[in-house]
């Protein structure tokens, strides 16, 4: 009979599998088409910091007061197991389980019940770039236990080919805190058995021996134990039977399937059978354990430590000094970080396993969305959001047979993903039924990358344009005389990232340019034209183009197309390379242009293609790493002409936004990714959203602010320390008066005090961290001592001088005076526009946290549900009462309390809760003030034709210092709003309640009982 192939037919099976797909799919499109299936928008989100200390039953017990808030969504970090002891979630060591320090899987129900209860959502940060290594990530440990054979080796971004021979097939793992000979014999590397496996430990970590090592332990002094039971033992048997079974496990050098299945097998079973003899003979488990102190040697003894040193060479990874990571690791990291490996989520397996619970918590509504942290980083950044598109679709047709009766076998699964990519493709389903933000770096004027199936990004684009309002753009040449003068540095901050650029690649990040550079010179021993370039002319132009590059990666994709955004970023800076290196050849960075962009000379066999495509996706991981340590880590703390301006997403060389570009920004959010988060202070930012504002007061009056300086400085120059008297320098001097401006808390700190000693440790840590981030005097791989003790000296001392403390306060009363009005208008604005208003833990009263550590602080619920209980009884008591309260907390004595930004974030919240479509997809229109104080205002409408043609009004001052100074305390605004063409004409305040009515709205009358106004159309 001839077979289904030879016919033309197919079995009966695939075509049943075929029309069950097809039937599943379009039932799925019909649901989707209705709504349902589709993941919920937020109009708001409350970012939540879980750790041991705050776990899912802490944040459960604050939905209430969120909800009372106004706020529709959780925002949580990261919930799957991490490291232990882990403050952040971001090093995840098992995709599969719930972080059992955070209570785990019945708490984490408990929160989502919680939240579903009041219609919350749940967002979530999901990790897709990298992982925590270490002995609780079972994927590492069976890395190193196995190598290249390893069942998870492809998993991790391991070259198992190094520049270094010595590492070939190696893992190169850089934690030991000297050298490995110092650290060998001084007995701090421990071979241990637990039960049937052995393994090295070091400290709180532990290292798997691999299996054909095993045998070296084992058969040490076994002619002894031989005469000792005789050779009939069946203990001696069995001992000799594992090793004979370990002996012949394939090498970890081969990686053919059915040697990595044998392999994780067989291993296991000789483990097992290990433990069991141990139990059953004493006189074994007394053989292997003595073996085991042989081998750990004797301290004063080196030759003793020979066992161990043999033992530990024999092994998929090789234990270094911490300090040799830089140069000669071969495993992709995040960014610097040991502790963190890259992650291969290009590899199909890799991304079931990874995002199998985060989907199915998904697919169970416990989850509502994701927040993606780093995708500069992924491999493919559009292939991985059209797989996790498509992969919760598959999860929602999943549920969808299983409720039909027909639950999916593996076949019809992986036919249904296929089919599901398709009718993406086809337009048949939603682009992006699951809603997903990605924290994705813009850097002006940068825009999202097309083809992204993604709702938009976290916001900093959106921080840093909005907190450009509140900086005056004509102060710029007054605060650039004021840094060049007092740190003696004149470089332009464009030339200070190339400069740190060049620091990070020969430093914390030489090895994967030098891996890079290798690979590049490779390819160029391909053609004859291009095999004459050296090694060491490749590294310097390679090294060039990446400095120069201005944005964090391009974005070729792996079939190698190239889009004009990226090919116009790589020929300007090619161009850029090509003239600042004139001793170069410049035929090399016409080559190295040609391999980036794909421009494949003729003869080019397929392999040879791969091999240029490969080198510029591989490329595109390093830079976006390379850029963030310079930029973020570094420039941001060694450059502060205005520290305010030193922000994630932000361009420190832009001093401040116009309206205009804040409108031009707004608009095309609205256009492209309405989605986006707005956001003002985040874990990840420099410093919060209330210091940022008191900071940017500064550029209102720099003649009084560089006067302050030069005063502080003649008053503190008694304390400046440091072995030549020169800690700190000009410039953390410089950064170290902004920091007081903006951190000090309202009144000021009296020496003697809880407060100020708290004031006094925060600021310490403060810039110990920014002196090492700045890589200048100070760094974290090469600490300082003496600079940093004469830093932390000259803190100390200077918040214990009454006549600087008395000064500094007596200043930094007059920028916070400001500083709140502009916190205000910010928490306005970022309610009002385009994008999901996001709120950082704490932030709802005023918050003047400066860079993690400290913005990670406890935060007091309890007092923030009780100030807004007594905020809403009052409220609740009627129009006069709600009215009065607004005069009465936004007054200039009453608004250090912070009461005022609480009631502007709950009236603004729940305006946004009540008419969800008006602010989540009205359009967008620009509002131009009139009048003497035209430029102290920012303004801007919304519109939409549904909701009975609601239309919203925001109106925000922006500049006021001077303002408030000339009022005494309270600005006496002149000028009028224009109501934009076609909108209504009767507005309510959502904060005061007040009616506003007219063609034109008094900027006195709107700002009579509070500082902005959210008007919402009657």
């Amino acid at each position: 009979m001839a077979d289904a192939t030879e016919t033309g037919t197919e079995p009966a099976a695939e075509i049943a599998r075929a029309a069950l797909a097809e039937e599943l799919i379009l039932a799925l499109g019909q649901e989707l088409s209705h709504g349902t299936g589709v993941t919920r928008r937020p109009a708001s989100t409350y970012r939540l910091q879980l750790h041991g200390d705050f776990d899912f039953e802490d944040a459960a017990r604050v939905v209430p007061y969120l909800h009372a808030l106004g706020v529709t969504d959780l925002y949580l970090s990261p919930i799957l197991e991490a490291a232990p002891g882990s403050r952040h979630g971001y090093d995840v060591v098992n995709h599969g389980r719930l972080n059992p320090e955070l209570g785990g899987e019945e708490a984490f129900l408990g929160l989502a019940a919680a939240c579903a209860e009041r219609g919350m959502g749940i967002l979530v940060d999901f990790v897709p770039n990298h992982m925590g290594i270490g002995a609780r990530n079972p994927w590492w440990t069976d890395v190193l236990e196995n190598g290249p054979s390893s069942v998870h080796a492809p998993a991790f971004d391991v070259e198992w080919r190094p520049l270094k021979t010595e590492l070939g097939h190696k893992v190169l793992v850089p934690l030991l805190g000297d050298q490995f000979g110092k650290v060998l014999e001084a007995g701090e590397l421990k071979l241990a058995r637990e039960g049937g496996a052995l393994e090295v430990r070091y400290w709180d970590h532990v290292f798997p021996v691999a299996p054909r090592s095993v045998p070296q332990l084992l058969r040490h002094r076994l002619p002894e134990l031989r005469a000792e039971l005789g050779e009939g033992d069946v203990h001696f048997q069995e001992l000799e039977s594992i090793c004979v079974s370990l002996e012949k496990l394939a090498p970890r050098t081969d990686t053919s399937p059915q040697a990595v299945a044998d392999r994780a097998r067989e291993k296991e079973v000789a483990k097992r059978r290990l433990a069991a003899l141990c139990d059953a003979s004493p006189r074994v488990r007394a053989f292997v354990d003595e073996n085991i102190r042989v081998f750990n040697g004797r301290k004063g003894d080196r030759s003793s430590f020979d066992l161990l040193e043999r033992l530990l060479e024999g092994q998929a990874y090789r234990l270094a000094f911490w300090r040799v990571a830089g140069e000669e690791i071969n495993y992709r990291r995040f960014f610097d970080v040991n502790a963190l490996a890259a992650i291969r989520m290009e590899e199909p397996r890799v991304f079931r396993e990874a995002h199998r619970l985060v989907l199915g918590l998904l697919r169970d509504g416990h989850i509502t969305g994701l927040r993606i942290d780093h995708p500069d980083g992924l491999y493919a950044p559009p292939a991985y959001f059209r797989r996790l598109q498509a992969s919760y679709l598959v999860e929602r047709t999943r549920a969808l047979a299983a409720r039909r009766g027909t639950p999916l076998d593996a076949d019809t699964e992986a036919l249904v993903l296929e089919r599901i990519f398709e009718a993406l493709e086809a337009g048949r389903l939603p682009a992006r039924p699951l809603y997903v933000v990605v924290e994705k770096i813009l850097v002006a004027p940068e825009r999202m990358p097309e083809g992204w199936d993604v709702d938009g990004t976290t916001g900093y684009e959106f921080l840093a344009a909005v907190n450009g309002l509140f900086v005056e753009p004509e102060a710029e040449r007054a605060f650039d005389g004021m840094w060049t003068r007092l740190s003696g540095r004149r470089e332009q901050f464009a030339d200070v990232v190339v400069d740190k650029k060049r620091l990070v690649m020969s430093s914390s990040m030489a090895g994967e340019v030098n891996t890079l550079a290798h690979r590049l010179n490779r390819i160029s021993e391909m053609n004859r034209r291009t095999r004459d370039f050296t090694l060491n002319e490749l590294t310097r132009a390679l090294v060039e183009f990446v400095a120069l590059f201005p944005v964090y990666r391009t974005y070729v994709t792996r079939r190698g197309e190239v889009d004009d955004r990226d090919r116009a970023l790589v020929e300007r800076t090619i161009a850029r390379a090509r003239r600042r290196s004139p001793v170069v050849d410049p035929s090399i960075y016409d080559f190295l242009r040609d391999v980036v962009l794909q421009r494949y000379p003729e003869g080019l066999t397929e392999d040879e293609r791969h091999e240029w495509l490969e080198f510029t996706l591989k490329l595109q991981q390093v830079t976006g790493p390379v850029t963030a340590k310079a930029v973020e880590d570094t420039a941001f703390y060694s450059y502060v002409r205005l520290a305010s301006l030193n922000e994630v997403g932000g361009e420190p060389r832009h001093f401040g936004s116009t309206p205009e570009e804040v409108h031009a920004l707004l608009s095309e959010r609205q256009a492209r990714f309405p989605g986006s988060l707005s956001a003002t202070s985040t874990h990840d930012t420099k410093r919060s959203e209330d210091v940022r504002t008191r900071i940017d007061a500064l550029s209102e009056i720099p003649a009084e602010f560089r006067s302050a300086v030069l005063r502080w400085h003649r008053m503190n120059r008694p304390h400046v320390g440091g072995e030549n008297g020169s800690a700190p320098d000009r410039a953390d001097e410089l950064l170290l008066y902004q920091t007081l401006v903006g951190a000090l808390p309202d009144g000021g700190v009296e020496p003697g005090t809880r407060l100020h000693a708290d004031f006094v440790g925060r600021i310490q840590g403060y810039m110990e961290k920014a002196i090492r981030e700045a890589k200048v005097h100070t760094s974290w791989t090469s600490p300082n001592e003496d600079y940093e003790s004469g830093v932390r000296t000259f803190v100390e001392r200077c918040l214990s001088a009454t006549p600087f403390l008395a000064d500094l306060t007596a200043f930094a009363g007059r920028t916070a005076a400001a500083g709140r009005l502009s916190s205000l208008a910010q928490v306005a604005v970022k309610c009002a526009a385009p994008g999901v208003p996001d709120v950082y833990q704490g932030c709802e009263l005023w918050d003047l946290s400066l860079v993690d550590p400290d913005n990670r602080r406890p935060v007091d619920y309890g007092l923030r549900a009780r100030t807004l209980e007594a905020l809403y009884a009052e409220v609740a008591r009627g129009p006069h009462a709600r009215r009065a309260l607004a005069r009465q907390v936004s007054a200039p004595e009453a608004l250090a309390d912070g009461r005022a930004k609480l009631l502007l974030l709950h009236a603004a919240l729940h305006a946004r809760r009540e008419h969800r479509e008006l602010f989540l997809a009205g359009d967008y229109r620009p509002a131009l003030a009139e009048g003497p104080h035209a430029r102290s205002v920012f303004a801007f409408a919304r519109a939409h034709a549904g909701n009975g043609g609601r239309a919203a009004l925001c109106v925000v001052p922006r500049l006021v210092l001077g303002l408030v100074e000339a009022g005494g305390g309270r600005i006496r605004w002149e000028g009028a709003i224009p109501v934009p063409h076609g909108l209504p004409r009767r507005w309510r305040d959502v904060v005061t309640g007040a009616v506003r009515e007219g063609d034109a709205l008094p900027l006195e009358a709107l700002f009579s009982d509070f500082p902005v106004a959210l008007l919402v159309s009657e």
